[in-house]
């Protein structure tokens, strides 16, 4: 079996039948199966900082680090494009074992590991680090991956003109280790151990995963909402990479937008430790930025005679309505419905989109059926956007606190609180003329609980959702299950 060779990519031309032949049928490689396996058994010996205190566990962990070791240097020629820092791993794990596995410190290859600067449709890479897996591990344990670039030409197009993004990669999971068979859908270097943290030049999200959750996801919900999809929204159901685009073109818009726009606090919001609807806020901010931005396309190309478009401009156009259904559904079901109700943010800023429409008429449940009027909920979605907007450029003005209160202020006006909410009732004066910790502790976990409409979806869609844990584009295609 030949593996097409991405363009462009110059040392990828030089790699021969056999090594052409073993990258197109890695996951059966010997030496990788041997690098899972080692990462895979040297977990059970890490405890959470990633180290191995238990002395008399290190001689089998010398040789777990061995067979990696081994089964990097095997495979490193396949990826020449990150031979720098395939490199650098083998001296790291080299270090851990000679450092008798106290806590990992994995710098040198996180810096030289740079995919953004590769991002070419189709290339792969190999990934080993000691990490931990948002939505899936707090525990940093050595984890392996083989992922491949998700990169089509018109989002080449995209981030050459309007939208720049050049610390943006969208990646496929081709094979991983037990800390991706999670709901995971994200490499983030902040997530590895190391011994200081470096400028971060990169992000990368899991655009196959995404995709698939949401076909799996959508397809339940709009059956048992009984909702009429229109044509653009069943094609995603159907098609794994139309949906994957659309994922891509959605994130690298989404992205970018929580360094622009007026911001009256640190965008990069999980550094800092505030009530977590402003978190709910800053992503759904981003996610209608991406909406109406798809929206804009759709109008501004779409007025365009077709035989002006070029072939980039046809995809984009057809890709931005897509855009704002995998948007809208994502938000609406998933998002409320994933993960537990302690602080869930996502799952908080979905009910807010979902009740703004049905309190704007755009959305109705009646007669136990779902209906949408098409014509209606973009400008319904643009003035949701707009409302967060207005408070973001009014705080620009304020102290933090009454920023939050402004925020729970929109929240709550759309959302019922929490019966129980000290927020609803007002904060008591010695929390309002204390430090910001007082107003963070006094936010239920569940602030804003399911409306009964989601409880009932709920009970439901359950077994959907749950299926989805460690799905990726290949098994949701095969009938798989990771």
């Amino acid at each position: 079996m030949s593996v097409v060779l991405p363009t462009g990519v110059e040392e990828l031309r030089s790699l021969d039948a056999d090594a052409r032949g073993r990258l197109a049928n890695v996951t059966t490689d010997p030496a990788w199966l041997a690098l899972k396996d080692a990462a895979t058994s040297i977990q059970a010996d890490q405890v959470k900082d990633g180290s191995i205190p238990d002395e008399s566990r290190h001689e089998d962990a010398r040789a777990r680090v061995a067979a990696i070791a081994a089964s990097i240097h095997d495979l490193a020629p396949l990826f020449p494009h990150d031979a720098e820092y395939l490199a650098a791993l083998e001296r790291d794990f080299q270090r851990w074992a000679d450092g008798d596995f106290g806590v990992p410190d994995f710098y040198d290859s996180l810096v030289a590991f740079q995919p953004q600067q590769h991002r070419v449709d189709g290339l792969r890479h190999l990934v080993v680090f000691p990490m931990y897996t948002q939505n899936g591990s707090t525990d940093r344990h050595v984890e392996a991956l083989i992922v491949e670039v998700i990169w089509p030409e018109f989002v080449a197009e995209l981030e050459r003109t309007d939208y720049g993004n050049k610390l943006f990669v969208s990646l496929r999971l081709i094979d991983f280790t037990p800390g991706y068979d999670t709901n995971s859908a994200v490499l983030f270097p902040e997530t590895v151990a190391m011994r200081e943290l470096p400028t971060f030049t990169w992000g990368a999200i899991f655009q196959d995963r995404e995709a698939a959750r949401y076909r799996v996801v959508v397809r339940a919900a709009s059956e048992i909402t009984k909702l009429e999809l229109p044509d653009g929204a069943a094609r995603l159901l159907d098609d794994q990479g139309l949906i994957e685009e659309t994922f891509v073109m959605w994130d690298i818009i989404h992205d970018r937008t929580h360094m622009r726009g007026d911001l009256p606090f640190d965008p990069f919001m999980i550094k800092q430790r505030m009530p977590y609807f402003l978190y709910s806020l800053e992503e759904l901010r981003c996610d209608l930025t991406a909406y109406r931005e798809a929206f804009r396309l759709e109008k501004t190309l779409g007025a365009l005679p077709e035989k002006e478009l070029s072939d980039d401009q046809r995809s984009i156009l057809e890709h931005a309505g897509l855009v704002r259904y995998a948007i809208l559904f994502d938000r609406i079901f998933r998002f409320p419905l994933t993960g537990s109700r302690v602080r869930n943010y996502d799952g908080l800023g979905g009910q807010l989109l979902f009740a703004w429409l049905h309190q704007h008429h755009v959305l109705d449940w009646t007669d136990t059926r779902l209906s949408i009027d098409w014509d209606a909920v973009g400008d319904a979605v643009v003035a949701l956007s707009d409302t967060i907007n207005e408070l973001y450029w009014r705080s620009i003005d304020r102290p933090k606190t009454a920023h939050w209160l402004a925020a729970y202020e929109l929240v709550s006006g759309v959302l019922e609180p929490n019966p129980a909410s000290v927020w609803a009732k007002g904060l008591p004066v010695e929390v309002l003329a204390g430090a910001p910790k007082g107003y963070t502790d006094a936010v239920l976990d569940d602030e804003f609980p399911l409306s009964m409409f989601y409880e009932a979806l709920n009970k439901k869609m359950g077994d959907a959702i749950e299926s989805t844990k460690g799905i990726t584009g290949r098994s949701i295609d095969d009938g798989t299950a990771r």
